[in-house]
């Protein structure tokens, strides 16, 4: 048993240190689920246009970025979620320029916007939404962060789940931060910043992302392209925000209260330059009612939520970058009582913890392909602790211990030129779920093995032998060993097991003028090991 401890810990190791060593040796563009938006501006000469405004926008999402030119007049819009934009360009002594792009690739998209001579004082410009809707086939919401600033997060620790609930039709909430897509429970996946989260993410289970790391999301809730696998109901790409060309730092902090004594804080700092940049964001709530309780008043419902995220990026010419994001979050929390428990002092605590690193590495071979690959490690570990006083839980007391260990890596190849649109992937993951739990039971009437003359569950510790008992014939003979209230003691278990995966994905959108063709393959293979620990 302990060789075979060690030789896993051994592979761990050696897995682990390979995607630090992988990813501090690769460089990237973009991310696997953002493309970039490039291009000149320049004179009816074709001259480069030096320090000319660019901006980027969609009005129906509320997506909007602003960059200046530099000295060759070139341009770079970098983590631009999938949609349709406008570009409009100002720069003293010209009229205005406009040009429509559409991002739906890791390709760069290369834009050449030629600038007229003209004046540009108290010119009006009226810009028709129609141009930038999207007209993709699979169901889908887009979600910026002009949006999510505007939704009311009343879910502490699941601030995600709520603006998921709140702004994609078809998914609806469910209780302690969980959401149910078309019907099926937590059954949804997440692609953050391209890394494959496919556990359940709540309050309760995993840690969330602090939601103003986010920039965008892309909520599809049907027909998943072939990149997505294991849970299809639901699939939510999340687009953090980057501090890469914030050559003025720029930040904020917000501080709340609310009902139930609930009072917190959250804020965020980006900086940057052309070549690098980092941003952090972090959020704290401390509230009275942080889990759905039984009753209408919550009771033993105190809880605290803590998280911290950090990117960090860096580019050092126009075909290489590099970002790593880095995440802690920590939910401690009491388990709401109903008025009985309440009422004998139950007092049962849950703590989870998590921890993500995900490196990014994205290769440009040309114009019209992208290599991205996506190592990743994320753990989160839970703690069920039962009250001090094991008679205070009924009519049992449990407790449980589990540690959740995901490492893995995505790669992907996306080409896009004239009418196709493809990407071709594989994926591998190695999961390791080592759990503990123990119970006894804590009420004597719960399985007892024989009544007295009254009715009443008998308090003796041996077999039913009293003239003035009777047999129960419910009685299970199996459970008196952990009946702590006739002298058992605890049930205890502890069991592992090792989950492998591998994916190969092939999808391509054919686009024939008005008609659009979406194709896919995929192909997935599992192996699991479990066992029981002594």
């Amino acid at each position: 048993m302990a060789e075979r401890i060690n030789r896993t810990l051994r592979q761990l190791m050696l897995l682990v240190s390979g995607i630090f060593i992988f990813s501090i040796v690769a460089w990237a563009q973009s991310l696997g689920t953002a493309g970039t938006v490039s291009g000149t501006v320049v004179d009816p000469n074709g001259a480069a246009v030096r320090g000319a405004t660019v901006t980027i926008q969609n009005p129906v999402t509320g997506y909007k970025r602003t960059v200046t030119t530099d000295d060759n007049g070139v341009f770079r819009f970098n983590d631009v979620p999938f949609n349709n934009y406008h570009l409009s360009v100002s720069a003293s002594g010209f009229a205005l320029g406009h040009q429509d792009v559409s991002v739906r690739s890791v390709v760069a998209v290369e834009a050449k916007i030629g600038l007229t001579v003209g004046a540009t004082t108290n010119e009006i410009n009226v810009t028709d939404s129609g141009d930038v809707i999207e007209n993709i086939s699979t169901p889908h919401t887009d979600i910026d962060k002009s949006l999510i600033d505007k939704l009311p997060v009343r879910t502490p620790g699941s601030g995600l789940s709520d603006v998921v609930t709140l702004a994609a039709p078809g998914v609806v909430a469910g209780s302690n931060g969980f959401f149910h897509p078309l019907g099926d429970h937590a059954e949804a996946a997440i692609s953050l910043d391209n890394q494959p989260i496919n556990d359940q993410s709540s309050k309760a289970f995993s840690t969330q992302l602090p939601l103003n790391a986010i920039q965008s999301l892309e909520v599809i809730t049907g027909a998943p392209p072939a990149e997505y696998g294991d849970k299809t109901s639901l699939v939510i790409t999340a687009i953090t925000r980057s501090g890469l060309g914030q050559k003025k730092p720029t930040g904020s902090l917000n501080l709340n209260y609310g009902s139930f004594g609930s009072v917190g804080t959250d804020g965020t700092l980006g900086y940057g330059g052309a070549k690098w940049g980092n941003f952090v964001a972090f959020d704290f709530l401390r509230s009275g009612r942080f889990l759905d309780p039984p009753e209408f008043t919550a009771l033993h419902d105190q809880g605290k939520t803590f998280g911290i995220f950090d990117r960090m990026d860096y580019s050092p010419n126009a075909q290489n970058s590099f970002h790593l994001n880095l995440q802690f979050s920590r939910n401690n929390f009491q388990v709401p009582n109903q008025f009985d428990q309440q009422a004998i002092g139950q007092d049962q605590r849950q703590t989870v913890h998590s921890i993500n690193i995900a490196p990014g590495y994205v290769h440009i071979f040309n114009a019209a392909t992208v290599l991205t690959v996506n190592p990743f490690y994320r753990v989160d570990t839970v703690n069920y602790a039962p009250s001090a006083n094991p008679f205070s839980d009924q009519t049992q007391t449990v407790s449980q211990q589990r540690r959740l260990n995901n490492v893995g890596i995505k790669a992907d190849l996306a080409y896009s030129k004239g009418r196709h649109n493809a990407k071709f992937g594989v994926q591998m993951s190695h999961t390791f779920l080592t759990e503990a739990f123990q119970f006894g039971i804590t009420d004597p009437g719960f399985n007892p093995p024989c009544f007295d003359v009254a009715g009443d569950p008998d308090p003796g510790k041996g077999p039913c032998d009293n003239v003035a008992t009777f047999d129960n014939p419910d009685f299970l003979p199996l459970l008196l060993p952990f009946d702590l209230t006739r002298g058992g003691g605890l049930f205890r278990f502890k069991g592992h097991t090792d989950v492998k995966q591998e994916a190969f994905y092939a999808q391509d959108t054919i686009s024939l003028r008005n008609l659009s063709l979406n194709l896919g393959l995929r192909f997935d293979k599992s192996a699991r090991e479990v066992r029981r620990e002594p």
